[in-house]
């Protein structure tokens, strides 16, 4: 069984390259620096490639014969997967990564949006999303992104293929590029004695382990078809409970200072604010047989753990 990851050095490509490597697949991963490469996945047999997601050639290259899965974390267009089409007509599951920014509220309100959408409950795969963005639309900004990311799931579920769509929440896990948890893991390493935490710090955000995805990528591996899919943890903790996560596992003694509620974070801004809960509903995936790996409270150590050897290296250099 072969498994190709297209940005397999994050946390979400980490994750799914190292469990697929665990269940005795043959991975292989692509990224733009070697130096990029997580050691444990080198270690576990995980071979890298130096490639970029634009170069088709190559990737066509890597897939060569064909593979059981290829999950692709670094299509942005539709033309980024429409190039790709013909090397995953040999590849029994693909997988594209999207995100759940592309879901829009009974009022046509979204994530990236000036107005914060306001979701009745849980967000279905159902729920509709945004107008997708032509080819000339940048997708590196807080307005391409979105509808981008809806441009590129078109194209996939239309292409004929038996593409798994996953949306995930926010991640969390080991090789994240920009580890939410980092701001208080360095305030409280540091010896703050307070840190404040806007909306009493009871606003919640759906948190999406990398593990956990990865285990939703195993699960629909096995079993191809054109179908979207949400991934989140199985708990949804508050901000205050993400931050009391970190505490604990730190031994900080410090106190939070739970402000007021308010529509502006002020100086109590932290990645988990949202005036109104966004959660992702999973029924879907938990249908197919996928398993969670852990809580989001549990796994939320992996990257606590992770930043803080990060940090430390760092002052040793």
């Amino acid at each position: 069984m072969r498994a190709i990851i297209l940005g397999g050095t994050g946390a979400i490509g980490g994750a799914a390259a190292a469990r697929f490597a665990a269940d005795g697949w043959d991975v292989d991963v692509t990224g733009r620096d070697q130096a990029s490469m997580p050691d444990e996945l080198a270690a576990a047999g995980v071979r890298f490639h130096s490639v970029h997601r634009s170069d088709v050639n190559a990737i066509e290259r890597l897939v060569g014969t064909g593979a059981e899965v290829l999950v692709d974390l670094l299509a942005y267009r539709g033309a980024d997967v429409d190039a790709l089409l013909p090397a995953l007509s040999s590849v029994a599951c693909p997988v594209l990564i999207s995100g759940r920014a592309v879901y829009v509220d009974p009022a046509g309100r979204h994530l990236n949006g000036d107005v914060p959408p306001r979701f009745a409950g849980p967000i279905s795969e159902q729920t509709p999303t945004l107008p997708a963005a032509g080819d000339g639309v940048d997708p590196f900004t807080r307005e391409g992104y979105a509808p981008s990311k809806v441009a590129a799931e078109l194209v996939a579920l239309n292409s004929g293929l038996p593409f798994t769509v996953i949306r995930p929440s926010k991640v969390h896990g080991r090789w994240a590029r920009n580890p939410r948890t980092r701001f208080f893991i360095e305030r409280m390493l540091r010896g703050d004695g307070s840190i404040a935490l806007a909306h009493r710090g009871a606003t919640v955000d759906h948190l999406t382990a990398a593990t956990n995805t990865a285990a939703l990528i195993t699960a629909v591996a096995v079993a191809p078809e054109a179908r979207v899919l949400n991934s989140a943890d199985p708990d949804a903790p508050t901000a205050e409970q993400i931050v009391r996560v970190i505490a604990t596992r730190l031994g900080w003694t410090g106190s939070l200072d739970l402000q007021a509620e308010s529509s502006d974070p002020g100086p109590g801004a932290h990645p988990w604010f949202t005036p109104h809960p966004i959660v992702l509903d999973t029924g879907a995936s938990e249908r197919l047989g996928y398993q969670p790996v852990g809580t989001g409270v549990e796994l939320l150590h992996d990257e606590i753990d992770w930043v803080v050897g990060q940090l430390v290296r760092g002052r040793q250099a």
